[in-house]
């Protein structure tokens, strides 16, 4: 895709093209506790696993911006799809980006783009072993696993069997590890982001990459962000979409709901009309912010630069920054609702479930303001990601 107008133009006519399918799939996806074939085939079909993909794997190499846009408009319509497409394009990119070509034609053999899913906090090990490495360990939280042909782990590198600083990320078929049933939960039922697991399973050095030292082997700009600025939008963007999807259904249920003993109908009530307002205005402000900080990021790495240590601190920051305005728009939505709001049918409870769910992430942990306080006082030991 030639510019950033054109992409956006196609990703965004590929939400529309799939929208009544993601609509139509929400309540199986639940169910299920895995995203329904109609879903992900949707995703893929019309290019959107392939967001954050190198153009010349046949990705769409979106811009951080775009890729908000996106995020968010397909969050709205479901909340699982949406962090599975954030996951699944996120799981896949990285691969395409750093693993060699004998790698890369195993994985996309034939020109195909495959599904993927992973987990990148390192509670793994990884010991070296001729051609490759035995790696060790169990992950949690590998969304979309019951979708994906391949998933990538990280691994703390043991030397004489102590962990070093050093971390390993591999890639391997989805059949080759172990997944266990462990997602019964709260919210983001549709994820299926179960655990999973290898014990003493050697893996080639060709199918992995060293997390803080490995270059782009493929790919423009995009590919210079580094962690966390590679992923903090995707946090921003899914819980706005939620929330906009959430403030949506109650404004509409307001014209007709009416609640007391001397029944008012919602929308006439002074103090909800004050949290309109305000909810409103509260998501373009967190939106605003994070198109600010991630437009002046892609500016960086589209001039030859790079993200300082202090610019992703700030990207993860305003990640945390739009969940908690999101959090605060989806749980007054939910409470004006009233007791309809209980129901499963309900799509206010499910927005309610599903970004609480999505705020236990590390990523928009509030140690991300820490962070960034950190930097802003100096701190010579600051860093974006503890």
């Amino acid at each position: 895709m030639s510019d950033r107008a054109t992409t956006r133009r196609v990703l965004l006519d590929g939400v529309d093209r799939i929208r009544d399918v993601l609509g139509a799939t929400a309540d199986e996806n639940e169910r299920a506790g895995t995203l329904a074939a109609a879903a992900v085939g949707g995703l893929q079909d019309v290019g959107l696993l392939a967001l954050k993909l190198p153009a010349v794997l046949g990705g769409a190499e979106a811009d951080p911006v775009t890729q908000m846009d996106v995020i968010e408009a397909v969050s709205a319509i479901d909340a699982s799809a949406g962090w599975c497409l954030m996951v699944g394009a996120t799981t896949v990119a990285l691969p395409g980006v750093y693993l060699d070509d004998h790698a890369v034609s195993t994985m996309f053999a034939e020109g195909r783009i495959p599904r993927a899913a992973g987990c990148y906090m390192p509670t793994g090990e990884a010991v070296a072993a001729p051609g490759g490495w035995r790696v060790t360990g169990r992950w949690a939280f590998a969304s979309g696993i019951r979708h994906a042909a391949w998933v990538s782990g990280t691994a703390r590198v043991v030397v004489d069997g102590r962990a070093t600083g050093a971390r390993r990320v591999f890639v391997v078929p989805v059949e080759e590890v172990t997944v266990h049933d462990t997602w019964h939960v709260a919210g983001l039922r549709g994820t299926g982001s179960c655990d999973f697991s290898v014990r003493d399973h050697f893996v080639p050095e060709a199918f992995t990459w060293d997390m803080a030292h490995a270059r782009p082997r493929r790919g423009g700009a995009l590919y210079r962000l580094g962690m966390p600025a590679f992923v903090a939008n995707e946090h921003a963007a899914f819980a706005l979409g939620v929330a906009r999807r959430a403030l949506d259904a109650v404004t509409t249920l307001a014209t007709t709901k009416a609640r007391g003993l001397m029944p008012s109908v919602l929308a006439r009530r002074p103090t909800f009309q004050r949290f309109v307002g305000a909810a409103a205005l509260r998501l373009r402000a967190a939106r605003a912010l994070a198109v600010e900080a991630h437009e002046a990021a892609w500016a960086t790495v589209s001039t030859g630069g790079a993200p300082t240590p202090r610019q992703h601190a700030e990207l993860r920051a305003v990640a945390v920054h739009a969940t908690e305005a999101a959090l605060e728009v989806v749980s007054g939505s939910f409470r004006y609702a009233g007791g309809s709001a209980l129901y499963e049918s309900s799509v206010l409870q499910r927005c309610l479930r599903d970004l609480n769910a999505a705020a236990q992430h590390f990523m928009v942990s509030d140690s991300a303001y820490e962070n960034l306080g950190q930097f802003a006082l100096g701190d010579p030991d600051a860093e974006p990601m503890r």
